[in-house]
């Protein structure tokens, strides 16, 4: 029989080597706060380079300004989750498809998030295949079981409870299902006031299952200024006004938003959701684009056609030499630069924008706890 030959102050010292490293991991995992993205490709760092669909930006120009080039980001550089990981201090989160998303850097948290997809599993359908809600969800569960064969089931708990979590989906249900195609079978089915009740409906679906899988603090953003993107205006606008049907949507859907999020908290008897209004954000520099520096905020800086809101932003695109310029990147993208004004709205933004309070109001709370 073999015998153990290392003597009893090697051992221990091992041993003891061993529990310091496990407890200063523990200490790492308690400290950190992780940041988990859910939604479409407002939000999506690259998930759907691993997939079979045309909702991709994994080709030049996309990430022209995120070196070294293009991440999947729907973007010229970085996104809205992106400038939220600066705010909490940590690296941006990875897609969780990503073959690097493995062992610690689990623990920042992950993006689940899919280009094209919608509250509703029919929206996005031109698209094939793309991670609709439920397969986010389906994922995130599978995360949790590998960060609790890392770490265990107890602390795994604790850091989702103590995450946050960003979700940003909607947009889509609109501009590709009710509005994609004259007389389409939703705007068959409903009127948009009657679809906007029914969508969000779904969503309050979508957002009690979020709780359920453990999320404690959840922003939720809200449908950009949707009938002000330049795919609109080269669609459906004679001479660059916003088109009022689109808009009128995003202005009866953002504010029943709000209200379904707050009736949430009154039943939870907490400030589980928090409402981030980007529609307003938006649309303050698209009224005003001078007073944020922009010099065009109806033109996409990567397209063709009208606006440059025509088709893809492609290699063969109009492109602008300065990104910083334009409030919108490609047909329904924002810049780097106007993502970057819109978190600054998220973390510092009065109740106009954020309700019942700012993201920089509940970290400060958050660090109390």
């Amino acid at each position: 029989m073999a015998r153990n030959s290392s003597p009893p102050s090697l051992r221990c010292l091992v041993l003891g080597l061993f529990l310091v490293t496990l407890r200063n991991f523990v200490e790492e995992v308690e400290a950190a706060r992780a940041f988990f993205v859910f939604g479409d490709s407002i939000v999506d760092n690259g998930n759907n380079d691993y997939l079979a669909t045309t909702a991709r930006a994994d080709r030049p120009p996309y990430g022209i300004d995120y070196p070294p080039g293009p991440t999947g980001r729907f973007s010229n550089g970085l996104n809205i989750p992106d400038f939220i990981s600066q705010e909490l201090g940590s690296e941006p989160t990875l897609p969780y498809l990503s073959p690097e998303l493995t062992g610690e850097r689990l623990l920042v948290g992950a993006n689940f998030a899919s280009a094209g997809i919608g509250i509703l599993n029919d929206t996005g359908i031109q698209f094939v295949s793309i991670i609709r809600m439920y397969q986010q969800f389906e994922y995130f569960e599978q995360y949790q079981r590998r960060v609790s064969a890392l770490i265990g089931e107890e602390q795994t708990h604790r850091l989702v409870a103590g995450s946050l979590v960003l979700i940003c989906v909607g947009g889509n249900d609109f501009v590709n299902n009710y509005f994609l195609v004259p007389y389409s079978l939703r705007s068959q089915q409903f009127s948009i006031p009657d679809y906007v009740v029914y969508l969000l409906s779904e969503y309050r679906k979508i957002l009690i299952r979020l709780y359920e899988l453990g999320a404690r603090r959840i922003l939720v953003l809200g449908t950009g200024p949707i009938g002000c993107v330049p795919a609109q205006l080269a669609q459906r606008s004679r001479n660059g006004e916003c088109v009022a049907e689109t808009q009128r949507a995003a202005a009866l859907y953002n504010p029943q938003l709000s209200q379904m999020l707050q009736d949430l908290n009154s039943q939870l008897g907490d400030n589980v959701f928090i409402s981030g209004n980007i529609n307003d954000m938006q649309d303050d520099f698209i009224t005003n684009p001078s007073a944020f520096g922009f010099e065009d905020s109806k033109t996409a800086c990567c397209g063709q056609g009208r606006y440059n809101g025509v088709g893809l932003c492609t290699a063969v695109s109009n492109l602008c030499p300065n990104r910083d310029v334009y409030a919108w990147w490609d047909p329904y993208h924002p810049t780097e630069r106007a993502n970057g004004i819109i978190v600054r709205r998220i973390m510092t933004g009065s109740t106009k924008y954020m309700n019942p309070m700012n993201l920089s109001t509940v970290i400060a709370l958050d660090s109390k706890i």
